[in-house]
């Protein structure tokens, strides 16, 4: 299946654009977010932390060349934002679109993403957690059907998220619900990021 990917807090508007999602309005100052007690309510705990500096600093190492050829098909298009609006990113754009992010909000982690709930992101799913690291789906609205499109948060530790956002081809859409899909992808970026490959 072909799949696009946009982690950390991307949406897709037109193909091959990744643009930075929505934030839950009134976002603590990094200070102030340092100090605040995570994970909030009914947030899960990670249970591992993770070091994901080095991918922040590369964010187009997160996924292989060759996981990349099987998402996306041979010579994707590489859009590398190491100083992205919210924190650095990696695009892969074929039929469909790949994007890994890292944001740089607030130090909140999935905090953040939870307190929107209902808010900034009435589409909220929590998914299965990946080998007991969390998982959400979370949106401005359900792209799911109509784009085809779908944006999920995994916890890297209690401050920390890594997000896939993926938007499926045209001739892939419907094959398999994106957020299921954007969840595979976070598997393999998990065992990456786990592996410091």
């Amino acid at each position: 299946m072909t799949i696009a990917l946009c982690a950390a807090g991307c949406t897709s508007t037109a193909p091959g654009q990744p643009v930075p999602a929505a934030r839950a309005g009134n976002s603590p100052t990094p200070s102030s977010a340092a100090a605040e007690e995570v994970p909030g309510p009914g947030v899960p705990k990670v249970p591992s932390p993770l070091d994901i500096t080095r991918f922040k600093q590369n964010p187009c190492e997160t996924l292989t060349s060759a996981q990349i050829s099987v998402l996306l098909g041979d010579r994707p298009r590489i859009h590398p934002d190491p100083h992205g609006p919210v924190g650095p990113a990696c695009g892969w754009f074929a039929q469909a679109i790949i994007a890994v992010l890292y944001p740089n909000i607030n130090k909140l982690g999935l905090t953040s993403v939870y307190r929107a709930k209902g808010g900034a992101y009435p589409f909220f799913l929590p998914l299965a957690p990946i080998d007991g690291y969390p998982v959400v789906a979370y949106g401005e609205d359900d792209p799911r059907a109509s784009r085809g499109e779908c944006d999920v948060a995994m916890g890297t530790s209690d401050r920390e998220t890594v997000v896939v956002s993926i938007t499926q081809s045209a001739a892939h859409k419907g094959e398999k619900d994106p957020c299921e899909s954007a969840r595979d992808v976070a598997e393999k970026v998990l065992g990456n990021l786990r592996g410091g490959r």
